[in-house]
């Protein structure tokens, strides 16, 4: 029973344990310690730089998600401001036949429509450009460039891309 007394548990656990720990059978030495630790910084190295590119691949595809989301609304939206247009027509010629009573109510449109993004196309006096205009009349003029000489219905730009071009008159 002595034996069982004297038996020290610390003493069972030497040093060929913690060396099985650090990968070897071999005794510890400072080296084996040294070379575990180089190991240990690799994988660490290895596991943050994975870290990294996930964390930026995930950024990554955030923003294109986001970037989708708002280029959608913006077309969603674009289409409602569209099938507004005619209304806005109808305004501007209801005012140029002489009715007062609907200008205020034009303008108040027209004015919250360009806060959220519209722009009217008026190429009056301006080289033509069949990007936001189309040419409807053509006049002989003095030979030069084609000139925008009236404008007989409005165009429209939602946040720079043509809604709704406007239909000109040219002159050659």
């Amino acid at each position: 029973m002595s034996d069982e007394l004297t038996s020290d548990p610390v003493e069972e656990t030497g040093s060929d344990e913690v060396a099985a720990d650090v990968g070897d059978d071999a005794p510890l030495t400072v080296e084996g310690l040294l070379e575990a630790l180089e190991q240990a910084v690799g994988q660490r190295d290895e596991y943050l730089a994975l870290a990294q590119r996930t964390q930026a691949d995930f950024e990554n595809h955030r923003k294109l998600a986001q970037r989708r989301v708002e280029d959608e609304v913006q077309r969603v939206t674009g289409g409602l401001v569209e099938r507004l247009l005619p209304v806005l027509d109808a305004c501007d010629s209801a005012v140029a036949h002489g009715a007062a009573e609907v200008e205020p109510i034009a303008s108040a449109l027209a004015l919250v429509l360009e806060k959220e993004g519209l722009t009217r196309i008026d190429p009056i006096g301006e080289p033509f450009d069949p990007t936001v205009a189309d040419a409807v009349v053509h006049e002989p003029g003095d030979g030069g460039d084609h000139v925008v000489s009236e404008v007989l219905r409005a165009g429209y730009a939602w946040h720079g891309r043509t809604l709704r071009p406007a239909m000109v008159k040219v002159t050659d």
